[in-house]
């Protein structure tokens, strides 16, 4: 019986990118970058702990562990987490405070655009950071996303499947956005977060991470924060990035990488050592 790989396995871009330790910084941009969309921030807000920073680490790391399963996982764990997380999703709805509708957490625009804003960031962050990509590798990334989104019930038909397609998504999305009051409440705690005793040295962090992070967004969503927008951001994250990706490439491999990333890159190395050659 061959082994159970889950949504990617060996070969898959996805594989190549996810491990990288710069990508956290696509998740977070993911973050910033999903908030400007207000009915999937007010629904986010209004439902879970977000905006209760003593609780707020205990949900990144729920996410954390969702994106880790679906990229890692065997099938029987991404399906049991997806179902998890589309229940979850079904019993939520939200409450719109301009119009006074509600409306349902999973509705199809609300999964397509946090699934876009995941897989923009970290493309966006991966390429910008150095990490070898060629143009039909970056389409391909975008494809295998769509599998991602099956898990929180998006229909891969209705998900854009290249760079193009993506760009396409985010012109026609555009007049819909903006920061609305949690989107910036979440932006300013991202500077100044809430942090247990025990990592107080992320605090002092914070406000260099979350520099680079905002920098790190496209030049129209900075400006929707009142941030920044000029080409001179764009150059030095850019330059920051690289620095960072080629920071982590002394470190040796068995300390760089997650468990995880060790062992999709050493079965990348067993079934596909071409490609791996180039990671």
């Amino acid at each position: 019986m061959s082994e159970d790989y889950g949504l990617f396995g060996p070969g898959s871009v996805t594989w190549k990118v996810m491990g990288e330790p710069v990508l956290l910084v696509g998740g977070l941009r993911a973050l910033i970058l999903q908030a400007l969309h207000p009915p999937s921030m007010w629904g986010t807000a209004q439902n879970s702990e977000l905006m209760d920073p003593h609780a707020a680490w205990a949900r990144l790391g729920r996410t954390i562990e969702f994106v880790r399963v679906r990229t890692y996982g065997t099938m029987e764990e991404v399906e049991r987490a997806g179902h998890r997380v589309r229940r979850i999703h079904s019993r939520l709805t939200g409450f719109h405070p301009y119009t006074g509708e509600i409306f349902r957490i999973d509705e199809p625009e609300n999964l397509l655009w946090v699934h876009m804003g995941e897989v923009d960031s970290y493309l966006d962050v991966a390429r910008r950071s150095g990490v070898p990509l060629t143009p039909d590798e970056a389409d391909a990334f975008v494809d295998e996303q769509r599998r991602a989104g099956a898990v929180v019930g998006l229909d891969p038909a209705d998900i854009p499947a290249s760079v193009a397609e993506m760009r396409d998504y985010y012109a026609a999305i555009r007049p819909k956005l903006f920061a609305c009051k949690e989107a910036k409440q979440g932006l300013r705690r991202l500077y100044h977060p809430t942090v247990p005793r025990r990592m107080l040295p992320l605090k002092l962090a914070a406000p260099s991470i979350a520099t680079l992070v905002v920098a790190t967004l496209p030049r129209w969503a900075r400006r929707m924060y009142g941030l920044p927008a000029t080409p001179l951001e764009d150059l030095w994250a850019t330059t920051t990035l690289k620095a960072l990706y080629q920071g982590t490439r002394i470190v040796p491999e068995q300390w760089r990488y997650s468990p995880d990333a060790r062992r999709a890159r050493r079965l990348t190395r067993e079934t596909a050592p071409d490609l791996a050659a180039v990671s």
